[in-house]
């Protein structure tokens, strides 16, 4: 059972994909996700694919519903799906709001094609199919004698060129009747109809599994169709299209030049019948120039009648008329206004403009006078501009009749149709002429008479590099005038209009005509489709596919661009777009063109069933020549015939040849002069017999053998492809399967020279096949033999009879005279070669190698896949079961996984370059590239995840896994050191690696992808199960972040955390192997990667807790959430927590703001964990139980959890006064001195914490200028002291949480009692709760107030401060993104309406693409691109003193966008569906990041509108943190 193949859509806001191409099978699925632009926008999908059980209509659109997996509000996950079961072109648009389309494109269906009496697939890329000209067919009683060459020689598909009646010409492609049958057909006394030739096709499809598609003509109709006489509306005549009277003019005055010449008349002006050389082409010119363009004076057709107009513009100038400002738009230009019936000077002009271009200076006679003068002298002027253009015309006509003359009579490879006569004019006539000869007076005054006029109508033809989308015979087009149409005489162009309405009769006669071909033939070939108008094709080919809906549509498109291809292919649902071996100039192109056609390249990767939808080229038919195309014998030579069809048979798509090229008939059997009937099968026939054909014929017998060899490789899903150039004139072309990794090997050496004349090399380079050669296929090549000369013959279409094939087929390679073996070559244990040497490879031989994988390695790709079986049901094809599995590898990988720990999780998955080296390792480096990212299986998969798509082998790390095992080692080997279930994972992998490395190197790469595909897609699964219910259930985004928990928190080689009280219980061991003690492994939580991810530097209290809530609590890891939280109560001193944790011992409390991040914590994780408060009561083992004491060992000193936090705030309203320990440049080589004095306290009056001087930075903020030059060293770019608005906001919240816990009796404490001045004070938790609630609006937000107290330092109003009481008052204005952390935190502090214009500024001014400014771009300091390394004068700049003046820092975003959800709940559903979709439409473009990103992760911060900042840690806990926390929160 294979898995559903699932693509997706990934739809973007004004992307228009109408000349993309995606091609899709029969029962797939297509989703349609939205991309980032769309993201929380009301979006609706609308496609014209028919629901099922309904007739598909063009037009008829439906509105797809959504589905959301995780039901969530968050976009990344939903989709709108269509189930594809009918083939053809499907449309589909989306909008959003108000926006009815804001993009768009096509999808194109395959049909499923069905053979033989039981109906079985014929896959399109088994096609083989063979041309015939149906008028050579003779009666149908003699057709199967004829087909069955076809059958014989091993096709299984014939395309016929159309069976109904021709025209006069006798071309295949004008037809007089659409209709009805050719009664060609019919045997003299009997009368064929449509149903004798369905009962043939029938026959041929049950019998001879045989299919057959025929060509439908939709651009012309034969010139004698009777049906067109009575509907000259069908064409293009002077009736409907008096646009071509001009042109008619010129064709019928060239008709009688014609005329004169063929009766001698220009003789005597050096121009006889008979066109010899440039002299008589020079004469043409002449009579053209003197005798024509003077007499026919087309420019009169373009030109106005000056004096009637000037005398109207009189008339209307002495009446005082003015002009209409309105009607001109004030432009003023005076251009001629052509008559649309095209009249001899029928033009006119505009009056209005004239009166307001020409003004009278006044009312007199004489100023009237002069006005009407200059209107004359510019009417001449536009009349002579009329004049030089149509002599424009008239040169490129010229042009056009000497190259098509010189062509027709001079050129070698022309038809040289000898002199002229009416039979073979000077130059095609480009319009019918049904009426008897006369003089050109005469013909000239037939246009003036409708009931005449309407029966000259227009040929068609083609015109060289036109735009294939406009129709050259439509008004704009000066194609007939120009005579640029290579023009078909025996054709009308047929003249649709825009639809049925336009022109009832043809489109009904046409729709009949298009149905009786779908009602008898599997598909249709669109003759000349570029030129058929879309419109046109799109209407009758779905009447085609209401009768036959698995309708097969060929074309050949001469567009000249892919793009433009791409327009008619996914417009028409084209199944196989023509192309041809013909095309290319040397056998180097040729087998270019195989690679290009279709296949993966050997050793791909197996792709997801559910991914992207790529756009892709045209399915192709290559044909090594068509049918309308020159003789390949003529141009290239009779041995290339075979070699060049081989190198078309190896190619992985529908294939083919043109009836007569396997004959080797030497000559193009020409659609519109053969008469001849093409000969029949026998098999007893002689050599010399021109009627009759035979497997020895030509190349019969190797086509016979090319053809089951290209079916063969279809059906058994050889779809790998490998072109080799051996030398300018070999091409080896490898076809191979994926899941047998058997191949073929055909190697062809092409004559595209006659080896007669040109002397072919002996020596031929040997080859190297990798793997073991099971059989030569076939062994062919073209050779003379004993018969008469070629004569071609009256009544058959006879072949060269001197030729034949040699052909053996599956033998052994001893017994190959092409080859001999030279030698098995072992490269490396598991390189087995076999070497050729070619001793008879002569120009015009194909040899074909079965080839497969030693028997050793064939067994180990066989056990290996039946391993991969777990992750992927595909792998079943070629498997095979181990007799000999490991132990490891008989329980399935997820039961050993499901063993590790989130912990363990980290190891397998992730650590970067620091960390690993901790552990005295390091991550893979590649030697020609680079490192990656990380140690673990992520740092393989993000690079995989780039090649795989596009099967990039040629990728550095394909190129390492290639050329050894070091890659594969250090996978295993690393886990396998570990010890414990990593080790039991690492020896999983040690096995597989097994059989990975004695396959050939070629397949390593895939082998190696699907064995980390399924290992990281398993342990996936594992660590979210380990997660909270929010995270399995989640979206994909949700699962992504989550991830970020894994990546960040770890158990190093070295324990990061002091140890926890003895007393706790539920605490991780392990055992020291250097000590040899027991010792605690508490996961700790890294700052960012790579830069804070081990050592000292890895733990940070303030970010710390300020991811905490993200990564841990709401992805529920409970346990180690306590631990840590714990941990840093245990190293609380001074009433602090530590800033940088330098495991307790280095501790550092320099900041304000960790402590109120670390209570917060708590307050999170009693209110989210069941039975959370109970953290209260765990023991807190002291490290410095006063602020002197050395650090003490674990259990010296135990506290209760509840007693450390009132500690916190009774020191905080003692008042928290010291200097660092050690202060100086041993810990900071940039503070001056005053830095070092820590001071955090308590505003008795307003509640506000407030602390810090303005040497120091306490908050997050905390860039300390470096540079000496630019004189900023030791100087805080924010010190924001005085009471920063989050550290307030986080002590409200605090306060109300212990107000709360006390009433409930978890909590011991109501107030805090201090010491001052000699006395004993105390404060109650409520009163200081009051306070802040009291004063906060008062003192944070800034009004509209006249009375505010610094109205000089408002740079905005309504917004909330940064901080109140700074030492330099104007920091406490500045706008910043930290208030939404005190919305979020204590939403009581704010109103709800000034929260709102508060966070609408902040939006307006602050918000970027993934983060948010971190200063108002309005401020005089902001500058948003943050470079640590800058060294200059610039103060505000250098050592990237800027580091929070303007960088877009990310982890604010998460509370700007919590704080909007939470106030516009407040405000109503209309604002809440707004703020959530500017939420869903922010964090898209972070879930784009994290998707894209190599690290998995977010970064700390980007530069000024969401640019890359290389000084950034690549994923930041924060970041991640809380962006999880907004898709928590809705």
């Amino acid at each position: 059972m294979t898995a559903k193949q699932i693509r997706v859509m990934v739809l973007n806001d004004m992307e228009k994909l109408d000349r993309t191409l995606f091609r899709l099978e029969q029962g797939f699925e297509l989703q349609f996700r939205l991309g980032p632009t769309l993201q929380g926008k009301h979006v609706h999908v609308h496609t014209n694919y028919p629901t099922e059980g309904e007739r598909f209509e063009r037009y008829k659109f439906r509105v797809l519903g959504w589905i959301n997996p995780t039901g969530r509000e968050d976009d990344s996950d939903k989709f709108c799906t269509l189930d594809l079961k009918i083939s053809g072109s499907y449309q589909y648009y989306f909008g959003h709001g108000d926006k009815e389309k804001s993009g768009g494109g096509y999808i194109v269906v395959n049909p499923v094609l069905r053979v033989g009496e039981d109906n079985h697939v014929l896959p399109l890329d088994c096609i083989s199919i063979q041309t015939y000209l149906s008028k050579c067919l003779g009666p149908l009683d003699e057709w199967l004698d004829r087909l069955r060459v076809t059958k014989e020689a091993g096709y299984n598909m014939i395309h016929f060129t159309p069976l109904q009646t021709l025209g006069e010409s006798r071309s295949c492609y004008s037809l007089a009747d659409q209709l009805e049958l050719n009664p060609d057909f019919s045997p003299p006394g009997q009368t064929y109809t449509w149903t004798e030739v369905g009962s043939l096709v029938e026959k041929m499809k049950n019998e001879w599994n045989m299919l057959c598609i025929t060509d439908v003509v939709y651009n012309h109709t034969a010139a004698n169709s009777k049906w067109i006489k009575k509907h000259p509306e069908c064409g293009y005549n002077l009736v409907n299209s008096p646009h071509l009277k001009p042109a008619w003019v010129l064709d019928r005055a060239l008709w009688h030049v014609t005329s004169a010449i063929a009766d001698g008349k220009y003789k005597d002006r050096g121009l006889p019948a008979l066109i010899q050389n440039h002299e008589h082409l020079h004469a043409i010119r002449g009579v053209l120039w003197q005798d024509v363009f003077p007499k026919i004076k087309l420019w009169e057709f373009f030109q106005v009648k000056v004096e009637p107009m000037v005398e109207q513009f009189r008339t209307l100038l002495q009446s005082g008329a003015k002009s209409d400002r309105s009607k001109t738009e004030g432009k003023q230009q005076l251009k001629i206004i052509q008559d649309p019936q095209f009249r001899r000077f029928g033009n006119t002009v505009d009056m209005n403009s004239a009166l307001e271009t020409f003004v009278p200076h006044g009312s007199s006679p004489g100023a009237i006078e002069d006005c009407c003068n200059w209107l004359r002298r510019r009417l001449e002027e536009l009349n002579g501009e009329q004049y030089h253009e149509i002599k424009h015309h008239q040169e490129q006509a010229t042009n056009c009749i000497a190259d098509t003359v010189s062509y027709e009579r001079l050129a070698d490879h022309g038809p040289k149709l000898g002199p002229v006569t009416r039979k073979h004019p000077l130059v095609t006539r480009y319009f019918t002429f049904p009426f008897e000869e006369a003089t050109l007076e005469q013909d000239l005054e037939l246009m003036n008479q409708p009931e005449k006029s309407c029966h000259f109508l227009a040929h068609n033809g083609w015109v060289m590099g036109d735009d294939p989308l406009r129709n050259f015979a439509e008004p704009g087009s000066n194609v007939y005038i120009r005579r640029e149409l290579i023009c078909w005489g025996d054709s009308v162009k047929l003249r649709y209009g825009n639809g049925p309405e336009d022109c009832p009769y043809l489109w009904a006669h046409m729709q009949k005509y298009t149905e009786i071909t779908a009602k008898h033939c599997v598909g249709v070939r669109l003759d000349n489709c570029h030129s058929t108008p879309l419109h046109v094709a799109e209407f009758m080919l779905d009447a085609a596919r209401t009768l036959r809906p698995d309708l097969y549509v060929v074309a050949e498109l001469f567009t000249g661009s892919e793009e433009l291809d791409n327009v008619f292919v996914t417009r028409l649902g084209i199944s196989s777009l023509i192309r041809e071996a013909m095309s290319a100039g040397d056998s180097h192109e040729e087998g270019r063109l195989v690679y290009r056609y279709g296949g993966e390249p050997v050793g791909a990767f197996l792709q997801p069933s559910l991914r992207p939808l790529v756009p892709s080229i045209a399915h192709a038919m290559f044909l090594d020549v068509t049918h309308d195309n020159e003789c390949p014998i003529q141009i290239r030579s009779v041995y290339d015939s075979l070699p060049s069809s081989a190198i078309v048979s190896m190619a992985c798509c529908a294939t083919g040849s043109t009836r007569g090229y396997d004959e080797l008939v030497p000559h193009q059997i020409s659609v519109v002069s053969e008469e001849r009937f093409y000969s029949k099968w026998n098999p007893q026939a002689k050599p010399s017999s021109p009627a009759e054909v035979t497997l020895q014929s030509g190349i019969i017998a190797g086509k016979l053998a090319l053809n089951r060899l290209h079916q063969e490789l279809a059906s058994k899903g050889f779809n790998q492809v490998f072109v080799d150039q051996v030398d300018e004139d070999i091409v080896a072309v490898t076809r191979h399967c994926p899941s047998t990794h058997r191949s073929v090997v055909a190697v062809c050496r092409t004559a595209f020279k006659n080896p007669k004349h040109h002397r072919y090399t002996d020596e031929v380079p040997p080859m190297c096949i990798p793997g073991k050669i099971e059989e030569v296929v076939l062994e062919v090549r073209t050779v003379e033999r004993q018969a008469d000369s070629y004569k071609k013959d009256e009544r058959s279409i006879n072949g060269m009879p001197g030729y034949t094939v040699e052909i053996k087929e599956h033998i052994q390679l001893k017994d190959s005279k092409v080859v001999r073996q030279a030698g098995v070559t072992s490269r490396g244990r598991n390189e087995y070669v076999q070497e050729i040497v070619f001793e008879q490879l002569t120009p015009g031989s194909v040899i074909a190698f079965r080839v497969s994988l030693d028997p050793k390695s064939q067994e180990l790709v066989g056990v290996l896949r039946h391993h991969l079986i777990q992750f992927n049901p595909l792998y079943k094809a070629g498997s095979l079961p181990d007799p000999n599995t490991p132990d490891i590898l008989k329980s399935p990988l997820t039961q050993i996984m499901s063993k590790m720990t989130l912990a363990d999780m980290n190891i397998l998955m992730f650590r970067c370059d620091a960390e690993e080296k901790e552990d005295g390792g390091g991550c893979y480096n590649i030697p020609s590239w680079k490192p990656l990212k990380y140690g673990g299986l992520q740092g393989l998969l993000s690079v995989m995840a780039d090649i795989r798509p596009q099967n990039d082998l040629g990728h550095p790390f394909c190129d390492n896994l290639r050329q050894g095992d070091w890659m594969i080692d250090y996978v295993s080997n690393r886990l396998i050191s570990r010890g414990g279930t990593l080790s039991e994972v690492g020896q999983w992998f040690q096995a597989m690696f097994a059989y990975l490395k004695h396959i050939p190197r070629y397949l390593i790469p895939c082998y190696f992808d699907a064995i980390l595909v399924g290992a990281y897609t398993t342990a996936l699964d594992v660590t979210f199960k380990q997660m909270s219910s929010f995270v399995q259930n989640g979206s994909s985004f949700v699962k992504l972040l989550a991830l970020g928990s894994v990546q960040m928190c770890a158990v190093g080689h070295f324990p990061a955390l002091p140890p926890l009280s003895p007393a706790l219980s539920d605490v991780p061991y392990r055992f020291n192997e250097i000590t040899k003690q027991k010792e605690q492994c508490c996961v700790s939580m890294a700052a960012g990667l790579p830069h804070f991810s081990a050592g000292i530097f890895r733990c940070w209290g303030r970010d710390t807790f300020i991811a905490l809530r993200g990564l841990m609590l709401v992805t529920g890891r409970h346990m180690e959430a306590r631990n840590i939280i714990l941990t840093f109560a245990g190293t609380m001193r001074h009433g602090l927590i530590p800033n940088l944790l330098g495991e307790g011992v280095g501790a550092r409390f320099n900041c304000r703001d960790a402590v109120w991040w670390w209570l917060q914590c708590i307050q999170d994780y009693c209110t989210m964990v069941p039975n959370g408060t109970d953290i209260l009561q765990c023991p807190v083992t002291r490290m410095y139980p006063t602020d002197d004491s050395k650090p003490l060992t674990a259990g010296t000193v135990d506290q209760l959890l509840c007693e450390v936090i009132h500690e916190a705030m009774e020191r905080h309203m003692q008042g928290i006064e010291f200097r660092e320990r050690n202060a100086g440049p041993q810990i900071d080589n940039n503070m001056r001195d005053e830095g070092f004095n820590i001071v955090a306290k308590v505003n008795p009056d307003t509640g506000f914490v407030y602390g810090g001087n303005q040497f120091n930075c306490g908050t997050w903020m905390d860039k300390m200028g470096e540079s000496e030059r630019a004189r900023n060293k030791g100087i805080p770019a924010t010190p924001r002291d005085g009471s920063a608005v989050e550290i307030v906001g986080l002590c409200k919240s605090t306060l109300r949480w212990l107000v709360a816990l006390h009433k409930l009796g978890l909590f011991p404490y109501n107030s805090v009692t201090i010491h001052k001045d000699g006395k004993q004070l105390s404060m109650s938790y409520e009163e200081w709760d009051r306070k802040i609630q009291q004063n906060f609006e008062k003192m944070f937000y800034v009004s509209n107030d006249p009375n505010e107290k610094h109205p000089e330092l408002v740079h905005k109003r309504g917004i909330y401060k940064d901080s109140y009481g700074a030492s330099s008052p104007w920091c406490d204005y500045q706008l910043r993104p930290n208030f939404p952390i005190a919305m979020v935190v204590a939403p009581e502090l704010f109103t709800v309406e000034h929260a709102w214009e508060a966070l609408n500024i902040s939006e307006e001014k602050l918000l970027g693409p993934l983060g948010m400014k971190t200063l108002d771009p309005d401020d005089m300091v902001y500058c948003g691109v943050y470079d640590n390394s800058l060294e200059n004068d610039n103060y505000n700049l250098a050592r990237g003193f800027n580091y929070h003046q303007g960088p877009e820092w990310l982890w604010p975003i998460g509370y700007f966008l919590r704080a909007k959800i939470y106030f516009a709940k407040k405000l109503g559903k209309d604002t809440y569906d707004e703020t959530v979709y500017l939420v869903k439409n922010v964090l898209s473009l972070h879930y784009v990041h994290m998707e894209r990103s190599s690290w998995k992760g977010l970064p700390e911060l980007t530069n000024e509108n969401g640019q890359y900042c290389p000084f950034s840690c690549e994923t930041q806990a924060w970041s991640l943190a809380a962006v999880l926390e907004v898709l928590h929160d809705l």
